[in-house]
């Protein structure tokens, strides 16, 4: 199986910013970096969007969000995304590496922001009037401290991105209650199942098996997910290998039934059945969405 198409953070990086980091406004960045990119794709870096002005749809992992004024969208590394926007879509949005932000908080992780903390939450939330002002102003200043030549200036995009982060957090957590870290440890637990599950996926579908990487019993595991994420172990691990299967066929075109055999399913027809109980869309039926 080809790798997914990802675009990489030098792609993107002029003379004037400042290492692993690119901002913009949006409108710049759809005609300048982005015209020729028309399907579905992944990154290798953490990005934010912000919307002012405009609508239509965001496509984060194969689930379409909402595009209005005072949206914003926060990506992970490998997330796969498409958007179909108006001609008058206005915003900001900028990007960055992992190290970018933690070298310079080493005692603070990406991880720990609920919309960058696992692929289940989900990756938007809806700003009104008083906090667009608030957060959009820090995008301005992302913007604007890129573009300059001040001493310090990655130590200054740093601490603005960080408070875009922090604030944003805060609005997420109002949003979005199921999705704040628990007490009791269920949500680092779920961390640590997402891990092993991106590591095996491809020949370990079973939640025993993993319950027992874990050193716990399947039922327990079970009830963790549920707690988390409201679905079952089964469903989790599902969740990654068909996310993979939809990247596969939109990105590489691959054949189904060769896809199935890399995801470590050897009978084609029990794949496809799945897909579509899961989807509710025949392979087909999905990709000619992308027009395909």
């Amino acid at each position: 199986m080809k790798k997914v198409n990802v675009l990489d953070i030098a792609q993107f990086h002029d003379h004037d910013s400042a290492e692993d980091f690119y901002a913009n406004t949006l409108e710049d960045h759809l005609v300048t970096r982005h015209k020729d990119i028309a399907l579905p794709h992944s990154h290798n870096f953490y990005l934010a969007v912000l919307f002012t002005h405009g609508s239509g749809i965001h496509e984060v992992d194969f689930t379409s969000y909402t595009v209005q004024p005072g949206a914003l969208f926060f990506l992970n590394p490998g997330q796969t995304h498409h958007w179909e926007l108006s001609d008058d879509a206005r915003g900001y949005i900028f990007f960055h590496t992992r190290a970018f932000y933690e070298l310079h908080y080493t005692q603070s992780k990406l991880g720990q922001f609920p919309f960058y903390y696992s692929m289940h939450n989900t990756p938007c939330i809806y700003l009104n009037q008083s906090p667009k002002v608030k957060i959009q102003g820090l995008f301005e200043s992302v913007l604007q401290e890129n573009t300059s030549v001040q001493n310090l200036k990655t130590h200054a995009l740093v601490s603005l991105i960080d408070l875009i982060y922090i604030h944003s957090t805060r609005l997420y957590q109002e949003q979005n209650p199921a999705a704040v870290d628990s007490h009791n440890g269920y949500y680092s637990k779920f961390r640590q199942l997402e891990a092993l599950v991106e590591q095996h996926y491809k020949e370990e579908k079973s939640p025993s098996a993993y319950a027992s990487m874990m050193a716990m019993t399947a039922k327990h595991l079970n009830r963790i997910t549920q707690q988390v994420s409201g679905k079952t172990a089964t469903d989790v691990i599902l969740d990654r290998v068909l996310l993979e299967a939809k990247k596969e066929l939109v990105l590489q075109r691959g054949s189904f039934a060769e896809i199935a055999h890399a995801l470590g399913y050897e009978d084609y027809a029990y794949f496809s059945r799945l897909f579509k109980n899961k989807t509710a869309e025949t392979p087909s039926g999905f990709l000619s969405r992308y027009g395909k």
